[in-house]
């Protein structure tokens, strides 16, 4: 039996439609003290508002660590109602998560902080005085172009 330190939580994969939070309860129950069952819901079917429905997985966590490995050790790849289990250590989304729903992630103080640098460090001044620069230019060159027009005489005039 290995025991990751301080890992409470464990991922229950292959569940069922017809398996519920109390249904997960009383199976994992055995290996020790549940703190929190929760089954993520699937997104819901705008033609049936009242159906609830799950994505297939669940998460327990347990009060210790050991009891989670114990329900890891005797429930992984078990039947449960007809479908076989996939038990194993939770582990955290993969990627940042927006810190407030649709923001863009640097518009996170946090984020900033940690991976901005000011802009003479970054190297974005030289590109910043190289666009200038072509923008000073163009309209240099815009005005002497005008000043050329002014001083043609107009062939049409008479």
């Amino acid at each position: 039996m290995t025991c990751t330190k301080g890992k409470k939580t464990i991922f229950i994969g292959g569940i069922g439609d017809d398996i519920d939070e109390t249904v997960i309860y009383e199976h994992f129950a055995a290996f020790g003290d549940i703190i929190e069952v929760q089954l993520p819901p699937a997104p819901a079917n705008p033609s049936k508002p009242t159906e609830f429905k799950h994505r297939g997985f669940a998460f327990v966590t347990y009060s210790s660590p050991t009891d989670a490995q114990d329900a890891i050790d005797n429930m992984d790849l078990n039947e449960l109602r007809g479908r076989v289990l996939k038990v194993n250590q939770a582990k955290p989304m993969k990627g940042l998560q927006p810190p407030d729903g649709n923001r863009a992630i640097w518009e996170s103080e946090e984020w900033l902080k940690q991976h901005a640098k000011p802009l003479a460090q970054s190297g974005g001044w030289q590109f910043r005085g190289c666009v200038q620069g072509r923008t000073a230019q163009r309209a240099s060159s815009a005005e002497a172009e005008e000043q050329a027009n002014d001083e043609e005489p107009d062939a049409m005039e008479e």
